[in-house]
């Protein structure tokens, strides 16, 4: 499929910074797509904006900015205006580790701003314009643990639940429209996220493998779980008891966390 062609020339991506976000960055830049990439930190977006630049000659916006700000997407809509955004990448996101008390709740409201606030803002925002047009690309980045309720990472697990689902959905209603949807769901991915865990993982899976597994799904089916192992644990976890599935979810939080 060539994407350019079927969705348009400008893809927004957040969280765009490093991880999962750099590389769709990477990889729609090779495609000669422009780019508007969203993060905090600035100096990491001028950095990819001036690599990417001088070797695919694309057009890129950056916009360092935190999407838990209330006035987000006017900043946003300001910094791109005349751009018409054809794919957007709901990547940016936060979590914390360890048990719910022992975490402070203005952490957890950040998690749900990030994670689950901002992907509605600006889906209603870009996608509005995409139904006029009748093509256009959103890609949620999701996760395993959204699948199944994971203790010592509960309100991450939690608003990745919430992505998985509003990212299905949106798939669903979105059918008819020439838009198409997809939710990818990542497990242990070598992402700045990823270390800062203290303990070791088992299948570590690259940023470049999940944007390949979202890339050959993208059009065929509203949801992918990337990597062999990840598809095959929590696809037969449904078949097990949940009380079973919930134990041996904690004892691999467990091993994060510790």
């Amino acid at each position: 499929m060539n994407i350019k062609s079927r969705y348009g020339n400008w893809a927004l991506i957040t969280g765009a910074s490093s991880g999962i976000g750099k590389e769709f960055a990477h990889r729609f830049a090779e495609m000669n797509i422009n780019l508007i990439l969203i993060a905090r930190r600035e100096e990491l977006l001028k950095s990819i904006k001036t690599d990417l630049e001088e070797r695919f000659k694309v057009e890129i916006i950056i916009i360092p900015l935190n999407l838990t700000d209330h006035d987000f997407l006017k900043i946003i809509t300001k910094r791109i205006e005349g751009k018409k955004v054809n794919i957007l990448i709901n990547n940016a996101g936060i979590g914390a580790l360890g048990d719910f008390f022992k975490n402070d709740i203005t952490q957890y409201e950040e998690i749900i701003k990030l994670n689950c606030i901002a992907p509605i803002v600006l889906i209603k925002h870009f996608a509005d314009e995409m139904i006029k047009e009748g093509k256009g690309a959103l890609i949620f980045v999701g996760s395993v643990v959204g699948i199944l309720p994971s203790p010592r990472m509960s309100i991450y697990s939690a608003s990745k639940a919430f992505l998985n689902t509003f990212g299905e959905s949106l798939w669903n209603e979105l059918s008819d429209s020439g838009i198409d949807v997809i939710t990818i769901m990542p497990g242990s991915t070598d992402t700045e996220f990823q270390r800062l865990s203290k303990g070791k993982t088992l299948n570590i899976r690259r940023a470049k493998d999940v944007v390949n597994t979202t890339l050959k799904s993208l059009g065929k089916k509203p949801a992918a779980i990337d990597g062999l192992l990840n598809k095959l644990f929590f696809t037969g976890s449904r078949f097990f008891p949940r009380k079973l599935i919930l134990k041996l979810s904690k004892n691999i939080s467990d091993k994060i966390n510790n």
